[in-house]
């Protein structure tokens, strides 16, 4: 019996990391991208900005490739990395950024904006440039 209660307190404190690590980075994207926040148990974000299931976890979708690589220990500035590259992740003709700006999906190839790119660049710039996903 003392070897099974060893065996569960091991695997807790071992996934104990992987399991709190996954809401704060929801959170910061969800600040980040200034998104509408959570309203009690009602999610407004998905995780499939950067993972290919909407509750996270591998496999990541390319945009969450990206952000991936580009993570040096911070999520914000992944994030922000991620989207100041201005690649297109899911070549779907919108860099990731427009997409983030127009709130459709960067890793999702059949989520994209329903205006042109040009119009989504000049509306970008006027709001501030990729800056505006710089973290806080």
């Amino acid at each position: 019996m003392r070897k099974v209660g060893f065996l569960v307190l091991a695997l807790v404190v071992v996934w104990m990391p992987y399991a709190t690590a996954r809401p704060p980075y929801r959170l910061q994207a969800i600040n980040q991208f200034n998104l509408v926040a959570d309203r009690g148990d009602v999610r407004t974000a998905s995780c499939q900005y950067c993972h290919v299931n909407a509750n996270g976890g591998a496999p990541w979708n390319p945009f969450g490739n990206e952000v991936r690589a580009n993570f040096k220990g911070n999520i914000g500035d992944a994030l922000y990395e991620a989207l100041k590259a201005m690649k297109d992740s899911d070549g779907d003709g919108y860099a990731d950024v427009l997409e983030v700006f127009a709130g459709t999906l960067p890793g999702d190839a059949n989520s994209k904006p329903l205006v042109t790119t040009q119009f989504l660049m000049q509306s970008l710039e006027k709001a501030g440039g990729v800056d505006i996903y710089k973290p806080r």
